[in-house]
């Protein structure tokens, strides 16, 4: 799996739009676009929101951070 699918997976989970994620994250919605499509990739401050997130919702963020430090 790749960190674009992982970050997909996320948010599909949660039955959220990449708008929504976007707010959830504060971040922009191009932003979430543009990672679910691999044309870039989360800062590390951006994944700790992310890990947040998680953890919040109750998901397993271990595959996000093992497939983002592979890339």
């Amino acid at each position: 799996m790749t960190y674009s699918t992982e970050i997909k997976k996320l948010r599909r989970k949660c039955f959220l739009s990449q708008e929504a994620f976007a707010r959830e994250l504060e971040v922009s919605f191009s932003s979430v676009n543009r990672w679910e499509g691999g044309r870039s990739k989360p800062n590390i401050m951006t994944m700790k929101k992310i890990k947040d997130f998680c953890e919040t919702h109750h998901l397993d963020f271990s595959e996000l951070e093992k497939t983002w430090n592979e890339n």
